[in-house]
């Protein structure tokens, strides 16, 4: 069997697995990264304590997380040289997350020199969109210049779980049509054709599209000119509002759904309006996506809310009934991976977890058999 290593090196933590085939042997995380009176003082240390403390005999690859890898990567690499520069030259396009996957692959390559290294890209699933999806409506040769295009997130969890759909179905991947909706303290939607992105939420930056646990997803831009007009705010100031002072934190003052849900149920105003806030526009997104698909054989929830929040799924896809989009209560209310729309039901509504980085261990398996 393969042993492969994963490292899910976040803005502030290291989330690492290891697997001796499909057989998951490890796990664990070190949090807060750089914190003061937190934990390790960089992602470098982080990953060096985990190599250390690991039985490694028999390793053959180590699969690393890269949020960002732009138009350049469209799947899965080795990491040599070459390929390390090109990340570091994306490190603009996410200053938060490219310099922590680079952390880890440097000390990785330095500490396991015989051992192959992957990277592989959140965005490089969704490379396969239709430039009519990428494209922002723009100046052509401004938007060249800067590299101002959708990219799409959460790729590595978008396929893994629309893989794990037709699995669940029954069904040939190639010939499944999903809507996939990653519900976490980051959320997106995606529309999958036979294994194929062809559209997501989130566009140059994890900013766009859903509401999230502290990101504002969609608004108008004019809110940032008319902040920086009226409201004499720093470019800095309004990219910190709507990446870490927005969403259900911005609504509610607390960006955890639980804590939503439990004052929304003791009738906290506030509440009721984020969550009606943070359904609406996943209901949005299902209805434009249902459109462009033409067919959907499935809707399926993952992560965090997504996963947890029957009360979340249920009003998302209220109202949906005559698309074919029907939930079950009692299926609803359960656990696990499940169908949980009514049998016969036209479209299926599925709950799978995600395992991103189950994911990167079968990419990285692939690309070091292929050699």
């Amino acid at each position: 069997m393969s042993r492969v290593l994963v490292l899910n090196c976040g803005s502030s933590s290291v989330k690492w697995r290891l697997y001796d085939g499909d057989e998951l042997l490890d796990r664990g995380a070190v949090e807060r990264i750089g914190e003061p009176r937190g934990g390790p003082a960089d992602h470098g240390t982080a990953v060096r304590g985990i190599l250390a403390e690991l039985d490694l005999t028999g390793l053959t690859a180590v699969g690393h997380r890269v949020v960002h890898g732009g138009r350049r990567f469209g799947e899965p690499v080795l990491i040599n040289d070459a390929v390390l520069t090109a990340i570091r030259e994306l490190v603009p396009l996410a200053p938060l997350h490219n310099p922590a996957n680079l952390a880890g692959i440097e000390v990785a390559r330095a500490t396991l020199p015989d051992v192959p290294q992957v990277a592989v890209f959140d965005t490089a699933f969704h490379t396969t969109l239709p430039e009519s999806a990428a494209t922002y409506a723009i100046d052509r040769a401004t938007a060249d210049r800067y590299g101002i295009r959708r990219y799409g997130f959460h790729g590595t969890s978008h396929a893994y779980v629309s893989r794990r759909t037709a699995e669940v179905l029954g069904r040939p991947y190639a010939d499944t049509n999903t809507i996939t909706l990653h519900l976490g303290n980051g959320a997106s939607a995606a529309a999958v054709a036979g294994g194929r992105s062809v559209a997501t939420s989130m566009g140059m930056s994890p900013l766009e599209g859903l509401v999230m646990g502290t990101r504002s997803g969609d608004v108008d831009p004019t809110v940032i000119f008319h902040l920086r007009r009226e409201g004499g705010l720093g470019v800095d100031d309004i990219d910190d509002l709507l990446n870490h002072r927005s969403g259900l934190y911005g609504l509610t003052g607390a960006n955890d759904m639980r804590e939503v849900l439990a004052r929304r149920a003791d009738g906290d105003q506030a509440a009721v309006l984020a969550f009606d806030v943070y359904c609406r526009r996943i209901t949005s997104y299902v209805g434009a996506y249902y459109a462009l698909l033409g067919r959907v054989d499935a809707v399926t929830f993952t992560a965090g809310v997504g996963e947890h929040a029957a009360p979340v799924r249920a009003a998302a896809l209220a109202g949906l009934e005559r698309l074919g989009i029907t939930i079950d209560p009692e299926r609803n209310a359960g656990s696990g991976d499940r169908v949980i729309s009514p049998d016969g039901s036209e479209v299926a509504v599925c709950v799978i977890g995600t395992d991103e980085e189950r994911e990167i261990a079968r990419a990285a398996r692939e690309v070091t058999d292929r050699g």
